[in-house]
């Protein structure tokens, strides 16, 4: 995935959410070693610090853990990296949804839509 980060929310939190849709997508498996802070900074075009904040942030909730000498892993826990997925979607599934409101379509409506788009008819 793209570093395509914005001015709209803090950098980091954005770095967070483009590594944890790389774990939740298979990009980075479980168990992988992550590039060095610094590779991933270059990569991102971000400053080491911010990289590094992301980083630990991701420690804290347990998706990606620390080998004192050897770097950053992602997590061998299936089920959690199962549980951030179901979570993720049910979000974008809810940013849909409040759109689709916005826009003045029914929940109704929207499962015709897609039930039509699924089964090709659209």
């Amino acid at each position: 995935m793209p570093w395509n980060l914005t001015s709209d929310r803090p950098i980091f939190s954005q770095i967070m959410d483009i590594i944890f849709q790389n774990i939740i997508s298979g990009k980075y498996a479980p168990g992988e070693k992550l590039p060095s802070v610094r590779d991933l900074a270059a990569q991102a075009a971000v400053n080491p610090n911010t990289m590094q904040k992301a980083l630990s942030e991701l420690e804290k909730t347990g998706v990606v853990f620390a080998k004192r000498t050897s770097g950053r892993y992602i997590t061998e826990d299936t089920a959690m990296i199962q549980e951030l997925k179901s979570h993720m979607a049910l979000e974008k599934i809810q940013e849909f949804l409040k759109s689709m409101e916005n826009l003045g379509i029914s929940n109704e409506e929207t499962a015709v839509l897609l039930t039509e788009i699924l089964e090709g008819e659209k």
